[in-house]
């Protein structure tokens, strides 16, 4: 059975057919699309309203020639237009979604976003989305991003881009480029926040049950995912006393002792194997332990800082500016998971009562 993803099938019928003052968004769909890429921004443009209560964003999907299309997962897709009927009425924002048939894209499809991307005020792709604008020309001397495992491939085929592995997504002037499937999310409630403010994604991230907006410098995966684990048992044991001890002595000679190798011996075994350099890693499994304790406790951040073998909080404050571009403080803040007050007793009129429909002052931060 084909899936109707045009935004008419997801609101009700009080969607007014002459919209005024709203941000028209064109999601661009095709044979081999992620559909995730599509429906998890759609979703999100779908619950923003403007301050008076209407609907912020006209969303339309298209595809060439108006032509049903087959995701990569079997789905149909049915689009609201043809991308033709969008030549001398360009959208406010375009979106590119990502799939195996963004990497093997249709030349005709090339050639439309080619001519018609840059006549939007908005650029933004999702996923392996920024394969088809790199082939289009539309990424040249950008810094971009993708789905991590396709980084490499997207900056190997395109040397003319400078690809960042790491965040969830990045926004560069007018472009915007989002990391795999559900990055595709963030990337919505951000250019919501930029257009209607922060309450208002904040918003729209619990209605869609996400209780949290992730910040765009987010790494994809964690440490333990990123590096491969290593062949050899003995480094093996230290990578897991790594993760679990990140407040010790972590330096290469007390590693190396650990696993009864000389220091050079150790730096180049844990290197080859692991796939990052002992110091390297080490960084990464503090600053994914720190992350953690921020998102799920309420240590503070001195706390937080000795717990995760910083030592101090200005020692912790530099690797985070560093690797994810914002302060402790500052990640608290934007990524903390707010959740009711455990120590509030309950009353049978609160059952009516959604956390998700509590102000964000309300909400305590776990």
């Amino acid at each position: 059975m084909a899936g109707k993803v045009g935004y008419s099938s997801l609101l009700s019928p009080r969607w007014p057919s002459k919209l005024v003052g709203v941000r028209k968004v064109l999601i661009v769909v095709f044979d081999g699309v992620q559909s995730l890429d599509v429906t998890g921004p759609l979703e999100a443009f779908a619950h923003a309203q403007s301050a008076d209560g209407e609907p912020a964003y006209e969303v339309r999907t298209a595809s060439l020639g108006g032509q049903q299309v087959r995701a990569s997962s079997g789905l149909r897709l049915v689009p609201d237009d043809a991308l033709a009927d969008f030549g001398r009425r360009p959208p406010d924002q375009l979106i590119v979604p990502g799939g195996p048939g963004a990497r093997h894209p249709d030349p005709e499809l090339v050639s439309w976003i080619r001519e018609h991307a840059g006549r939007a005020r908005r650029l933004a792709s999702v996923c392996t989305g920024a394969f088809l604008l790199a082939e289009a020309g539309l990424l040249a001397g950008r810094r971009v991003t993708t789905h991590w495992g396709r980084c490499a491939e997207l900056a190997g085929k395109y040397p003319d881009l400078t690809v960042d592995p790491d965040p969830i997504f990045i926004k560069d002037g007018n472009l915007a480029t989002s990391a795999g499937v559900t990055a595709g999310i963030d990337l919505a409630l951000a250019l919501i926040e930029d257009d209607l403010g922060r309450d208002t994604a904040l918003d729209i991230a619990r209605q869609l049950v996400m209780f949290l907006r992730r910040p765009g410098g987010q790494a994809q995966f964690s440490a333990n995912l990123a590096a491969q684990s290593a062949s050899r048992r003995p480094l093996r044991e230290v990578q897991q006393w790594i993760a679990e001890h990140p407040e010790q002595d972590l330096s290469v000679s007390a590693l190396a002792r650990r696993a009864s190798l000389s220091e050079r011996q150790f730096a180049r075994a844990f290197a080859a194997e692991a796939g990052v350099t002992p110091g390297r890693y080490v960084d990464q499994v503090r600053i994914e332990a720190a992350r953690r304790r921020l998102e799920d406790s309420a240590d503070g951040v001195e706390e937080t800082a000795r717990a995760c073998g910083y030592g101090t909080p200005e020692a912790m404050r530099r690797a985070f500016i560093a690797a994810l571009g914002v302060s402790p403080a500052e990640y608290r803040r934007r990524f903390c998971a707010p959740v009711p007050a455990a120590a509030a007793p309950f009353h049978t009129s609160s059952l009516n009562t959604s956390p998700l429909n509590t102000s964000p002052k309300e909400l305590p931060c776990r």
